[in-house]
């Protein structure tokens, strides 16, 4: 089974630009954008995804204040300030951290996007989770 992005008709092809294109296009507000993310890839990374909520102890809330997504040798971190999301990718090499850069929300999308996507052609779950985030739920 081949995966498409929406409006794709490009047969195999994975297009990352028209992913996060029309991610960020069907929310234009990253908090709503980043809070859906979550919700779709929970389950699929289940430890690798890390979601701190906004809220305190007695008060809990859906708001998302950080996300931190462990994929192989990268640490993607999307922080929540306001109406602001500052975005981070880590690199590691042995388990070691050697850097770590601030980055867009595009460029922040398209490195989860391309790694879920190498993910996808080995994990079945993780291809329907991808397809859900690039085309939506069917209904």
């Amino acid at each position: 089974m081949t995966m498409e992005p929406a409006g794709g008709e490009r047969g195999d092809a994975f297009d990352l630009s028209m992913a996060v294109s029309s991610l960020q296009s069907n929310s234009t507000d990253s908090r709503i954008m980043l809070k859906l993310l979550v919700e779709q890839l929970t389950d699929v990374l289940g430890g690798r995804i890390s979601v701190e909520r906004a809220g305190g102890r007695f008060r809990k809330s859906d708001e998302i204040k950080s996300v931190q997504i462990v994929l192989g040798d990268d640490t993607l971190r999307a922080d929540v300030d306001g109406a602001t999301v500052r975005c981070s990718i880590g690199h590691a090499s042995g388990g070691i951290r050697i850097r770590s850069e601030q980055v867009g929300m595009d460029a922040w999308l398209t490195r989860l996007l391309t790694i879920l996507h190498n993910e996808a052609a080995h994990s079945e779950q993780t291809r329907l989770a991808l397809e859900n985030i690039v085309i939506g739920e069917s209904s």
